[in-house]
């Protein structure tokens, strides 16, 4: 049964929703950075498996929420919190060590504040800006999540042959970064598109193409020998070329 025919009340219901999310989104972060504490996980993948699990946790949840303008801010809270404890943890003003070990390249704090930090802003803006009723923000986010995360960990494990215009992205993580992005964006549009969010109803052969492009492009520009931006970079191409194209 839906949670909508449990609590009548839109107000009732949003916050219920939040609370689930934030009980998902801390126990799944928790859950990785114990692993990656314990040993269990090597800290570069457990960084990219929250990486690339968080997000679509997140976005999932987006459909347990009213059909209220309201909804989108109360959803917005969850990443909000969680990117106020990377900013804690970040500049020490609290003691975290699982998550300094689970997100971060060296064990330093403040790398905290590049990459996490990044990625937590990009969530809030998405969901503020585009919500679930616009497929530009889910596109984005999914480009982020999905391409990039997987990027990193193909690039790391099967990156013999590099780039020949950046000595530090391989072939194999491009590629990666293309069908990562191309899959979970494509993935999670037409999901959403079934489940009846969308404003405009999605044509799946045009949204194939357009999704299809914007990876493309995307992929490009994470290749690019930059460290540290694409949480920024990969969520603004996504966002301009779904302007033009979705």
């Amino acid at each position: 049964m839906e949670l909508s025919a449990l609590l009548a009340n839109f107000l009732v219901r949003d916050i219920a929703a939040t609370a689930i999310t934030f009980a998902i989104a801390l126990s799944w972060l928790k859950l990785v950075n114990t692993l990656a504490q314990r040993g269990w996980l090597e800290q570069k993948l457990s960084r990219k498996i929250i990486h690339i699990g968080t997000g679509p946790l997140f976005v999932l949840c987006w459909h347990l929420y009213s059909e209220q303008a309201s909804a989108r801010y109360f959803a917005a809270l969850v990443p909000l919190a969680i990117t106020l404890q990377f900013l804690a943890i970040g500049t020490q003003l609290i003691a975290d060590p699982a998550a300094v070990q689970a997100m971060t390249r060296e064990g330093k704090p403040a790398e905290i504040l590049r990459g996490p930090l990044y990625y937590g802003i990009a969530f809030i803006l998405c969901t503020v800006l585009f919500w679930r009723n616009s497929p530009i923000g889910i596109l984005a986010l999914m480009l982020m999540c999905g391409g990039d995360g997987l990027a990193d960990i193909v690039g790391r494990r099967l990156g013999k042959h590099k780039l020949p215009f950046s000595s530090h992205k391989s072939w194999a993580g491009s590629t990666a970064m293309f069908l990562g992005s191309f899959g979970f964006g494509l993935g999670f549009l037409m999901l959403f598109n079934h489940l009846g969010h969308f404003q405009l109803p999605l044509n799946f052969a045009s949204t194939t193409g357009a999704v299809a492009a914007i990876a493309f492009v995307a992929t490009l520009v994470e290749a690019l020998p930059f460290s540290d931006i694409d949480n920024i970079t990969l969520v603004g191409v996504a966002i301009a070329m779904g302007l033009w194209l979705l």
